[in-house]
């Protein structure tokens, strides 16, 4: 438990400081900007998906109809990819949480890597579509039909997205990142990975082999990551957990490969597989190694000393935070009880309020639709109007979801 506390002592000023900045480009930067350069198959299309991605506070679950959506709305099958790889990987809260706690040179070696893997996939994806014709019809969906916010309004959402939204949907897993991490620094000795000094691509194929399938938001991963340097791992094979953990699992791979194709979902992999095992050699080769050590070593101090107030005030403001996130997560909203009148459909596969806003936009327009209210905590959604229900179980699917009947 003393490990957990002084992990999250260390990062909570961070993680605030993240939430806030993730609200602001919530509520402040319109949807139309991540779409009007996205169409085009062309490196162009995959710089800018990629681009636009990394900032993006969203996790590789959320991502998912994020980008089925984008998809549907005119990008590239590359830029799509591209959008994929890239914005699980980092985030402005993951990328501060990643400054305090692993240093400077970690915090700008990986958005740099998520941008080159992110243009590597996209690109090799538009490469391997270059000969194709395309007959899908895409439906861009119209901003203008959405209400206009003052600014104080807007703040206001920026401060509900970015300290109830955001930490309802990267808390339970950066409870347990900070969990694993605790455990790792108890039970895995301390010469354990010094087997794999001599031989660090070994070490980055392990992580590779665990991080792949298992779901960890990029925030959930930095004090797995750290706790596995303090344990004698190479910085290039925590880069590697940094950016495979985030960017792929097994509900992503299942969706990419139903909603893009096998052939994409081979190459979604492969360019992340490639991309950070290449980064990973990188830094540990090319690199001063003090760049990445020494912050380390500093954590490692700082486990021994009493933290600062100022963040014990901003460690207890998070867990707070935390928990009436975790506890609104799994409560379903009283003010939406279900009128059996309506028609109520159960959605799998809906983690994150990202997915449950998704789900909301994808059904309200449909023709037919008067209106929807969709519940993340009992996984449903009631559906008012005259439209069939096979429609509405095509719409969720085409976002990668399948909704049945109840």
């Amino acid at each position: 438990m003393y490990q957990i506390w002084t992990l999250i002592n260390q990062m909570s000023p961070y993680l605030l400081l993240g939430f806030g900045f993730a609200g602001l480009l919530h509520a402040f930067v319109p949807t139309t900007l991540y779409r009007r350069y996205l169409s085009k198959d062309n490196l162009s299309s995959v710089l800018w998906a990629t681009l636009l991605g990394i900032p993006l506070p969203l996790c590789s679950c959320g991502v998912i109809p994020t980008a089925m959506s984008l998809r549907k709305e005119g990008a590239s099958k590359g830029a799509t990819t591209a959008f994929l790889i890239a914005t699980p990987q980092t985030g402005v809260d993951s990328i501060l949480a990643t400054a305090s706690l692993l240093g400077i040179p970690f915090a700008i070696v990986r958005p740099l890597a998520a941008l080159l893997t992110g243009v590597l996939g996209g690109q090799i994806v538009n490469l391997s579509e270059k000969n194709k014709q395309t007959t899908e019809q895409m439906t861009i969906s119209q901003d203008s039909n959405r209400p206009t916010l003052s600014f104080s309004q807007r703040l206001v959402e920026a401060l509900r997205y970015g300290f109830v939204d955001m930490v309802q949907d990267i808390g339970r897993w950066l409870v347990l990142g900070l969990i694993i991490a605790g455990l790792i620094t108890v039970f895995v000795p301390d010469d354990f990975f010094l087997h794999f000094a001599n031989t660090p691509i070994l070490s980055m194929l392990v992580v590779l082999a665990i991080s792949i399938p298992m779901y960890v938001c990029a925030t959930g991963s930095i004090p797995i990551a750290a706790a596995l340097m303090l344990k004698g791992i190479t910085p290039g094979a925590a880069l590697v957990m940094l950016m495979a953990g985030p960017a792929s699992n097994m509900a992503s791979i299942l969706v990419i490969g139903k909603g893009l194709g096998k052939k994409t979902l081979l190459l979604y992999l492969l360019s992340i597989i490639i991309g950070a095992i290449a980064s990973g050699l990188f830094i540990d080769y090319c690199l001063p190694q003090e760049w990445f050590l020494s912050h380390i070593v500093q954590t490692k101090a700082c486990c021994h000393q009493t933290p600062a107030v100022f963040n014990i005030v901003c460690s207890v403001v998070l867990l707070c935070l935390l928990i009436y996130a975790l506890i609104k997560r799994f409560m379903p909203n009283k003010k939406n009880n279900i009128n059996m009148e309506k028609r109520v459909f159960k959605i799998d596969g809906m983690m994150c309020n990202h997915c449950r806003a998704n789900v909301e936009k994808a059904l309200r327009e449909l023709d037919g639709v008067d209106n929807v209210v969709v519940d993340l905590a009992s996984g449903t959604a009631v559906v008012d109007g005259k439209v069939a229900d096979e429609a509405i179980i095509k719409a969720v699917a085409e976002i990668g979801y399948s909704a049945k009947k109840q």
